[in-house]
């Protein structure tokens, strides 16, 4: 099953027709990694699952990162495939690479499932480099910063805001009451 999910996974990356999303960034999240709402700077609640009929069978994005041999795409927010139980999914209120000081918030199971496509990312180092190819430009994020939180349904994003952010949240490797936070800053 895991082979089939990667060789269409790559075909869509091959054929891959990237759209624009223009959203406000979080700084709270709320429910992740199951990503079932955001409460976002004013407080307001936004529920993920009430996504609309209009489906892509593009991606919206491709995240890469060499050190682990991820290469993933990822779809817009009114995808149905934008669910973590299918992908690595796309939170509501992030930005995208374009946007200057905004942040991209990604999410994914980990784990030994054919869908944990973050299973590894406990193997990444500070300095390593991950990539983000939207709309044919590929952005280059170093790892900056990395930590856990208690897995209690909301997630703080600690980051700098005077820099263009990749967010990646997965559950911690080993242990059922921790969620870990990987913050990336654009490089180039």
């Amino acid at each position: 099953m895991r082979i089939r999910e990667n060789v269409y996974s790559d075909m869509n990356i091959a054929i891959s027709n990237l759209q624009n999303v223009d959203n406000s960034t979080d700084t709270y999240l709320d429910n992740v990694p199951i990503a079932n709402n955001i409460l976002d700077d004013t407080g307001t609640s936004t529920d993920l699952n009430s996504s609309s009929e209009n489906q892509y069978d593009k991606y919206l994005g491709i995240l890469e990162i060499p050190r682990i041999g991820l290469k993933r795409g990822f779809y817009s927010l009114d995808s149905r495939y934008n669910q973590i139980q299918y992908n690595v999914t796309l939170v509501n209120g992030s930005t995208m690479p374009d946007v200057v000081h905004g942040n991209l918030i990604l999410m994914a199971h980990s784990g030994d499932a054919y869908i944990s496509y973050f299973a590894y990312l406990y193997r990444l180092n500070l300095n390593d480099y991950a990539y983000v190819t939207y709309r044919g430009v590929r952005y280059q994020y170093q790892l900056v910063n990395v930590y856990n939180v208690l897995k209690n349904g909301r997630v703080k994003i600690s980051r700098n805001y005077d820099r263009t952010t990749l967010t990646l949240i997965t559950c911690t490797k080993d242990n059922d009451t921790l969620q870990t936070v990987y913050i990336f800053e654009l490089v180039s």
